[in-house]
């Protein structure tokens, strides 16, 4: 068997991206994404996309650093689903560190639904501690296009940077 080797980047994701990101998530998941676009501008969010050579994103996910004071929360983290454990999620995580830290902070935290062991076995092998559950929602959309809430319970995690 041989091994594929893929030489990655990190980016900050556009507008344009969102065309090849259908793998992770529905139109509504996507038009959501583009408003966070929007956010990015403004520098209350970063928003990366984690490519290979063809500048086609394999990741994408979120910084948001209005959520709590001093800290960078992690949010949308997504591996396309066949490149999933490949180091692809490490790879995502440390650059959004690494974007974290460039603005002065040393704290990051992300929530894992508890439904999702394997993201969060990935976090705390990179150093994340729970500290706290609770649940967590937001609107789904069904394979019929129709909307739904979508409920669950979350872990809290967090990393000191240093």
């Amino acid at each position: 068997m041989k091994n594929v080797v893929l030489e990655l980047s990190a980016r900050d994701l556009v507008h344009a991206d969102l065309a090849s990101c259908g793998w992770a998530g529905s139109d509504h998941h996507l038009a959501g994404v583009a408003a966070q676009l929007e956010r990015a501008r403004t520098g209350e969010v970063d928003y990366l996309a984690i490519c290979p050579a063809t500048d086609i994103p394999v990741a994408k996910g979120g910084i948001d650093y209005q959520i709590k004071e001093g800290v960078g929360t992690l949010w949308q983290l997504a591996v396309h689903p066949a490149l999933q454990s490949c180091g692809i999620g490490t790879f995502l995580v440390e650059a959004a560190e690494r974007r974290i830290r460039s603005r002065g902070l040393r704290q990051a935290e992300l929530s894992v639904e508890e439904s999702n062991p394997r993201a969060r076995a990935l976090y705390e092998r990179l150093g994340y501690a729970a500290y706290d559950r609770r649940p967590d929602s937001w609107d789904e959309q069904a394979p019929d296009g129709s909307l739904r809430r979508y409920e669950t319970m979350c872990t809290l995690l967090r990393k000191e940077l240093s």
